[in-house]
């Protein structure tokens, strides 16, 4: 059989999805975990399935919706990924990050990442907002590790300044001028599914990271890699301290990420209007 070359399957999902009348978008947004209530707030033109789309992965978390979403917020066209992939679902660094190439492709011009995230810093509360400013990636990987990279963009990518200066700028500004408490921080991406262990968290305070996940690192590597503005906010569902450990609650990590939600569709709304 025939195999494609990953720029064939890249314009193959781009035709497709600009077939089906995605067409013009200037924004992107990868929403997280339970991260949904964004959507309500969209004029949606179209609605695609991520199993419809050819070579796209499928999501195999239960609360990821796993579609994408096409429409105008706030007077501008965006496409919107209703859930990220991660490497914990057993896909390769290439397919967690072939949405950000398709939505990169398609015509966004910047890039808008949420996620759920356990504070290790222990000055930070459930239910804050951290903006990422820095990040390590402790995932075992690079999405740019694979053959001809270089046909995509530079091989040895900067990563001086990983998220936009400018965007994470005025986020700042609009949370301060809102009164939205807007937290500052490292973020640590591991590779999961499973949870830390004690010595684990002591590891991660030494190394000074303020919050850490299991996504988002990546994708943003890549937008780097395409030379693509990004910013992205962590809701912070629980705190990791080890000397105080509890287990893990899905449910009431959920609930924090629906309580919290508003004031991130707030932050995002009014930096779309200021793009």
């Amino acid at each position: 059989m025939f195999n494609l070359t990953k720029k064939q399957q890249l314009q193959e999902s781009v035709t497709y999805l600009q077939a089906n009348g995605i067409t013009i978008p200037k924004i992107g947004i990868v929403l997280g975990t339970g991260l949904g209530k964004l959507v309500n707030e969209i004029h949606i033109e179209k609605e695609i399935l991520y199993t419809d789309i050819p070579h796209f992965p499928k999501s195999t978390v239960s609360y990821h919706a796993g579609k994408l979403i096409y429409g105008t917020l706030c007077g501008k066209k965006i496409v919107v990924m209703h859930g990220h992939f991660h490497l914990y679902e057993g896909y390769s660094h290439w397919q967690v990050t072939y949405g950000i190439r398709v939505m990169h492709a398609l015509g966004i011009e910047n890039l808008f990442i949420s996620n759920a995230a356990g504070a290790i810093n222990l000055n930070f509360n459930k239910g804050d907002l951290m903006l990422l400013e820095d990040h390590l990636n402790l995932q075992g990987g690079s999405p740019l590790a694979f053959a001809n990279v270089g046909e995509f963009g530079d091989q040895f990518t900067d990563m001086l300044s990983p998220y936009a200066p400018i965007l994470n700028k005025k986020l700042k500004a609009i949370a301060q001028n809102n009164d939205v408490v807007l937290r500052t921080g490292v973020y640590a991406a591991v590779f999961g599914p499973q949870l830390e262990t004690k010595a684990e968290y002591r590891m991660l305070q030494i190394l000074e990271v303020d919050a850490v996940g299991m996504s988002t690192v990546p994708e943003v590597i890549v937008a780097n890699h395409l030379r693509l503005p990004c910013a992205a906010i962590s809701i912070i569902t629980d705190t990791c301290d080890p000397k105080n450990l509890q287990a893990i609650n899905i449910e009431e990590i959920i609930s924090i990420v629906g309580d919290t939600e508003p004031k991130l569709i707030f932050l995002l709304k009014k930096i779309i209007e200021s793009i």
